[in-house]
């Protein structure tokens, strides 16, 4: 019998900027709705470690958003993400930080930069400029990025933040000179800003009026940038060759979903799922205990250092997590791991109970910023897998440890080898970890 050919792989551009700040988020949510908004069947991607904007992108578009990560990723897996593309109009990334920012040294396939996710996938990028407080200047900040890379193409940039006609006028006669194309000037708005918080932007689930607000963003660039020129310069080669997701860690897995743990990597719970994992979502923050039938108890993180008080009020979803563990893994990561713990102490200096599955003691009211990428050797084993793996994965957040007494999980480095104090923790079939799993290194 003969196998049906596979469709062509759709073409597709990145939204980046030379740095964070920029308006991208605006911009690619904007754009992402009036696509859909004119038929157009678009597939989200996002450039890096980011577990937040990938909701944001869902919510505009209704296509379910992946992240792709040069560091963490191998080639089979940047290819299984890539492919869900399959059957949509067009890809489009929002890139990390700026376009060429990543670590020092090279990790799977790559530093983490979002230009190397654009050169794989063969996409053009455009770049989003805020051109406050200068004007044919910032014709000679696009020229560096489109000659930085030759293998990275630069089709043409949107001005954000423009004071005036006159101030659109000069910029743009600077990028004409540069020869760089404008796809669009977008005038100086106080009210587009998204709502944030330490770890980044409110999440989607919380946001007030998500949907006026992405209506607006999408009202606002049909105003004033090409539609028809971005999409015509959308093109790409796509995947090279073939990959799988991630497999499940087990059958049944109840995983933990509300405004407090939401921060689970897309790819993942695609993976499970595409294996024929059952997903039993629930809520601790609604005090829901994990279904009883399930195999393995994720928490994924979030912030639980929010909601402290309602979480150690939440007598259902503690004994059902403590009923858990006497016979069967549960298994944390970042929020999820501190909800695992002894006590959490709050901004406010405020000491909650948590579930007790680790002795762990975290504090929110005495700070300390963790970032970056990172590389954990498996102590021992946890859900999905064995003791002595290499994993990859990323740290983001603003919590200390006053007391961590039970053996270590893993031996962590960062990004360039050094060591990192935040082992994550194992006691009985509790585990955890302060680092989001992005990918096993053998897949």
């Amino acid at each position: 019998m003969t196998e049906a050919p596979v469709p062509p792989f759709p073409p597709g551009l990145m939204v980046s900027a030379p740095a964070s700040g920029t308006g991208k988020t605006t911009v690619m949510l904007g754009l992402l709705r009036a696509l859909a908004e004119d038929g157009f069947g678009v597939q989200p991607f996002k450039s890096g470690p980011d577990y937040i904007d990938p909701a944001f992108h869902r919510a505009a578009c209704g296509r379910a958003s992946f992240n792709l990560d040069s560091w963490a990723m191998d080639e089979g897996l940047l290819s299984a993400i890539a492919a869900r593309a399959h059957g949509a109009d067009l890809c489009v990334a929002e890139g990390a930080m700026g376009l060429f920012d990543g670590v020092a040294t090279r990790g799977r396939t790559g530093f983490g930069a979002s230009a190397e996710i654009a050169r794989k996938m063969g996409w053009p990028v455009i770049l989003v400029l805020d051109v406050g407080g200068q004007a044919q200047s910032a014709a000679a900040t696009a020229l560096g990025f489109a000659r930085y890379d030759p293998d990275v193409q630069i089709a043409g940039v949107i001005l954000n933040r423009v004071a005036s006609p006159r101030h659109e006028r000069l910029t743009r006669l600077g990028m004409a000179r540069a020869g760089l194309p404008v796809l669009g000037a977008l005038p100086r708005r106080g009210d587009l800003a998204l709502p944030e918080r330490h770890l980044g932007l409110v999440q989607a689930v919380e946001h007030a009026d998500l949907e006026t607000a992405i209506a607006g963003y999408a009202a606002f660039l049909r105003a004033h940038v090409d539609l028809a020129a971005i999409r015509a310069v959308a093109c790409g080669t796509g995947p090279k060759g073939a990959g799988a997701l991630p497999t499940p860690p087990a059958q049944r897995i109840a995983l933990a979903q509300d405004a407090a743990f939401s921060f689970a990597y897309p790819h993942l719970v695609q993976g499970w799922r595409a294996a024929g994992a059952e997903i039993l979502p629930f809520s601790p923050l609604a005090d829901e205990a994990p279904d009883p039938s399930a195999d393995l108890v994720w928490l994924p993180g979030g912030y639980p250092e929010l909601h402290a008080g309602r979480l150690a009020a939440a007598t259902r979803f503690l004994d059902g997590v403590r009923q858990h563990a006497r016979t069967r893994p549960v298994h944390g990561e970042c929020g999820g791991y501190m909800a695992m713990g002894q006590a959490l102490v709050d901004k406010d200096g405020h000491r909650h109970a948590m579930a007790g599955l680790l002795g762990l003691v975290t504090s929110y009211e005495c700070r300390k910023f963790h970032l970056g990428y990172r590389r954990a050797v498996l102590d021992g084993p946890m859900p999905g897998h064995r003791s002595g793996a290499a994993l990859k994965g990323h740290e983001f957040h603003y919590s200390t440890i006053l007391e961590q007494p039970d053996a270590p999980l893993a031996s962590v480095t960062d990004a360039d080898g050094n060591p990192v104090p935040e082992t994550g923790s194992r006691r009985g079939h509790a585990t955890g970890t302060f680092f989001h799993l992005i990918a096993g290194e053998a897949g």
